[in-house]
């Protein structure tokens, strides 16, 4: 009897794991290539790499389940749809430059020339009403107001004011001082109040050493009539004697000797008052 030959065993492959290795390691590939496209936020870039997984997962050969790709049919309207969800807006890694800050703009000479023009107008307003009152009291010989450089002048007779030789007021030129300190508060102007003489040496026993102490008395008494009568601050005032040195006329008559005793209480258009030093011990 022949001897029967044992049946052939088959060979077994050992190596099929590799399949699903070289499977499992292809979809980490595409998964991290996924992360990574996504992590850009290009949706653009999205899209096309969505479109072209999906085609290739969709081949016959996919090792996938009916070829349906990833997670199911992707179209590239969805695709854009879920990613515009999810879109964060673009930040601009550049720097930017820093902007340039707009020009300090050249302090202007408008509120100078408004306060100027304001105090214009105030003297020319002072000018007329002391004029108006001038004239409506019939004080022309003895009172007259008229715009100079310096200011508006008021310029009153001597002996409208003072007896001769003397500094004491008349009580004849209280309403027209009176008139005067009730224009004067409003003012921002300062008032300077300048005595004259004429250049004749002042009798024996008069109580003024000469023409200079009875022209300062005389500014000063004007003065005091402001601050303490009429109750105006004193440092709005500055008395000023210049005695027989600026005349109006020469000293060669009786008429033009009169013309220069006055006193001239002048409004100021601007202030000539010398500012004092500051001192470097105060604060």
């Amino acid at each position: 009897m022949p001897r029967r030959r044992k049946k052939q065993e088959e060979h077994v492959n050992h190596e099929r794991w590799l399949i699903t290795y070289a499977d499992l390691i292809t979809l980490l590939l595409v998964f991290f290539i996924i992360m990574y496209a996504m992590s850009k936020l290009d949706v653009q870039k999205y899209s096309v790499l969505a479109q072209a997984l999906n085609l290739q997962f969709q081949k016959a050969d996919s090792i996938l389940d009916q070829g349906r790709g990833i997670s199911g049919q992707m179209t590239p309207t969805q695709g854009d749809a879920d990613t515009k969800d999810t879109e964060e807006p673009k930040q601009d890694n550049a720097v930017q430059p820093e902007p340039t800050p707009a020009p300090t703009p050249e302090p202007t000479e408008a509120p100078k020339a408004s306060e100027k023009e304001k105090k214009e107008k105030e003297l020319q307003d002072l000018l007329q009403q002391v004029q108006t009152y001038i004239t409506d009291q019939n004080l022309e010989a003895d009172v007259s107001a008229v715009d100079t450089n310096r200011g508006v002048a008021i310029t009153l007779n001597d002996l409208f004011l003072f007896d001769l030789g003397k500094a004491d007021l008349k009580p004849a030129s209280y309403p027209i001082l009176q008139k005067l300190a009730s224009l004067f508060p409003t003012l921002q102007s300062k008032v300077s109040i300048e005595g004259h003489t004429d250049d004749i040496p002042l009798a024996t026993g008069s109580p003024y050493k000469d023409n200079w102490g009875l022209s300062f008395a005389r500014s000063l008494s004007v003065l005091r009539y402001f601050s303490d009568t009429a109750g105006i601050d004193e440092h709005k005032f500055v008395a000023t004697a210049y005695a027989d040195t600026m005349p109006r006329a020469s000293n060669d008559s009786d008429a033009n000797r009169a013309k220069n005793r006055r006193v001239e209480i002048i409004v100021l258009r601007e202030d000539l008052t010398p500012s004092l030093p500051k001192d470097p011990a105060s604060p």
